[in-house]
């Protein structure tokens, strides 16, 4: 019988060490096995950072179409199918090629101890070796120096904005966080930073002179801004004038910003540029959701039904902004329906939204280990916000409906304002949304 994708990939869980210990060691063996395959990519874009970094890469992906470019893409996690992970030559991975990567990555390593992360990049990398391409653009999975995506020569390396995120493993120094990313950095290799605190700016800069990396810094070197209903892109005395991303929120403009200096230090053109802000697409990433049973049932009561997969307060702030400016173009009553992993910073998630969330519903994300909808709720009511559990997704919206339909009036003879529902607080959450 012909071995699935699933089969595949629990094959290789089963080869997870028993302690991560930070290095490129397992990686670096496992590739050597394979013939090194990460050498022989096309030219290479690396991304790092903890918000941003997903978002910046679709930008890139849409430019470099745009530019009749096709491009190999390696991003984590996946939504609905691992096959997100993996875009060959601007296509989806087919099952049949994954299943083969996979398994020549689980033959080279030879039952040694290899993470599940470490396993799928040799894949990805392997697929691309043996695939054309114009371009390569790979987001890093977690931190920087230590990730398996760190054995790569890129062309030109990015920085989305970093924050606290992944603390049981980077910790809870922001300093030493930045230190961990900025590890993507190479000698005389361009480096495009995009919006930093002032720590992680100072850190990053230090670390660039360490590395003798041609550091390109957000505010210096270049920046974006909303003007007019347009996109202004500055850098080196040049401005250019494009249309607004497709993916909204002022976080989409920064984050257009720092790819449109990655664009231009990899020479594709303006033309593509402007083409590629319009068809960008970004699942799960204040996506409005207008197709599907979720939708259906949101949409039959006059409401809106939006998406995001952020998980960590720097997220959360800047989706509340996005949702604060469709409220002060069309009031309607917020309504949260949330789930949230348990080893995240929930409090700090739901500060963002307060005074602007009238109610959170808590939900369980299935198969992964979510904060307790009730513990949520409490901290929900200790922000001021009303707060019910729910028993999945469909009645969670249910829920939503309901209880945004009650607020909207004091009065019976009030006419109703149907509310405007957010699914938030995890990808895997997100994922679990597109599948119904």
């Amino acid at each position: 019988m012909r071995e699935t994708v699933q089969d595949a990939l629990e094959t290789l869980k089963a080869l997870h060490p028993k302690k991560i210990d930070l290095g490129l060691e397992r990686i670096e063996r496992v590739l050597k096995a394979l013939g090194n395959p990460q050498y022989k990519l096309p030219p290479t874009i690396h991304i790092a950072g903890t918000n941003g970094k997903g978002s910046t890469v679709a930008y890139l992906r849409a430019f470099a179409e745009a530019a009749g470019l096709k491009a190999h893409v390696y991003t984590s996690p996946h939504l609905v199918h691992f096959r997100e992970r993996i875009v060959v030559g601007s296509e989806e991975i087919s099952d049949d090629t994954l299943v083969d990567v996979l398994s020549r990555v689980r033959s080279a390593n030879a039952g040694e101890p290899l993470s599940f992360f470490e396993a799928t990049t040799a894949a990805a990398f392997l697929a691309f070796s043996e695939s054309p391409a114009d371009i390569c653009i790979i987001e890093v999975g977690l931190g920087g120096r230590y990730d398996a995506t760190n054995v790569i020569t890129p062309a030109c390396c990015g920085i989305t904005p970093i924050d606290m995120d992944h603390a049981e493993f980077l910790g809870r120094d922001l300093a030493g966080i930045a230190r961990e990313k900025a590890g993507i950095m190479k000698a005389h290799t361009p480096v495009i930073i995009g919006p930093q605190s002032d720590l992680v700016r100072a850190v990053l800069d230090a670390e660039a002179n360490k590395a003798r990396a041609d550091a390109k810094f957000w505010g210096e070197a270049f920046r974006a801004y909303r003007q007019h209903g347009r996109l202004v892109f500055e850098d080196d005395g040049q401005l250019l004038d494009l249309p607004l991303p497709a993916l909204l929120g002022d976080h989409q403009v920064m984050n257009a910003g720092t790819a449109i200096a990655i664009a231009k230090q990899m020479q594709i053109p303006e033309k593509a540029i402007e083409e590629g802000l319009q068809t960008v697409s970004w699942p799960a990433r204040m996506q409005n959701l207008t197709t599907g049973g979720l939708a259906d049932m949101v949409a039959e009561s006059g409401g809106e039904l939006w998406l995001d997969g952020g998980h960590n307060p720097h997220a959360a702030r800047a989706v509340a902004n996005a949702i604060a400016e469709l409220e002060a173009k069309t009031p309607r009553p917020l309504i949260l329906i949330t789930g949230i992993l348990a080893n995240k910073d929930i409090g700090g998630f739901l500060d963002a939204f307060e005074g602007l969330a009238s109610a959170v519903i808590g939900v369980d994300i299935p198969g992964h280990p979510s904060l307790a909808p009730e513990t949520l709720i409490e901290i929900a009511k200790s922000r001021g916000m009303l707060g019910q559990v729910a028993g999945n997704i469909i009645d969670a919206v249910q829920r939503a409906i309901n209880t945004g339909e009650a607020l909207s009036r004091q009065t019976s003879a009030e006419p109703i304002v149907p509310p405007r529902i957010l699914i938030c607080g995890s990808l895997y959450l997100a994922g679990e949304v597109l599948k119904l």
